[in-house]
């Protein structure tokens, strides 16, 4: 067993030492240096590939309009800031708003605009959830997301709130944030 270790060692020490680089000699005082090779041409960059599947698109911001509640089919939270709506996918979009109302009272709005209950989806922090009804329902093959309206507390654990995204701008934060996804337009079928 020890020769056969040993012979393992060997071939391993030989294969390294023949593999390993010859050193160059340094130059010596009277002799010219050849100059270095000159680096190959750089090649064009190469586009990166395309992916299948669509990018999130940038937001729409404030500077867009402001949608209306036939856009949304619901009112928006009385005083609530648009802030910016993003593509959900299959035709819809989601849209944000911020409002300096304290949590219960904008759950307590959409309790009676809605007249649904909802659901507190998460209690830290503080999220509260409308689906269907009048919004809309469900459709899985026609829609990214189900109708729905959903206020989330930023205030929890401490936090001062969402950044208003808008520098300078009044108020500097956000207590309360909803979330509005409308059912995507009605699409003619084929006949």
């Amino acid at each position: 067993m020890q020769r056969v270790l040993r012979a393992v060692f060997y071939v391993s020490l030989f294969a390294t030492v023949g593999y390993a680089q010859t050193p160059q000699p340094f130059p010596r005082p009277g002799t010219t240096q050849a100059p270095a090779p000159a680096p190959p041409p750089a090649a064009p960059p190469v586009a990166p590939p395309v992916a299948r599947t669509q990018a999130p698109t940038a937001p729409a911001t404030a500077a867009a309009t402001t949608p209306s509640a036939a856009t949304l089919g619901i009112a928006v939270y009385p005083g609530a800031q648009f802030l910016a709506s993003y593509e959900a996918g299959r035709g819809q979009r989601y849209y944000l708003f911020g409002t300096t109302a304290a949590f219960a009272d904008v759950v307590g709005y959409y309790r009676t605009q809605l007249d649904d209950r909802g659901d507190l989806v998460y209690k830290e922090p503080p999220t509260h959830m409308f689906d269907g009804g009048a919004l809309g329902r469900y459709r899985e093959e026609t829609m990214a997301f189900p109708p729905s309206v959903t206020v989330k507390d930023w205030t929890t654990g401490g936090s001062q709130g969402y950044p208003n995204p808008r520098a300078g701008a009044q108020p500097a934060r956000f207590p309360t944030v909803l979330m509005i996804v409308p059912a995507p337009p009605a699409v003619p079928e084929a006949r």
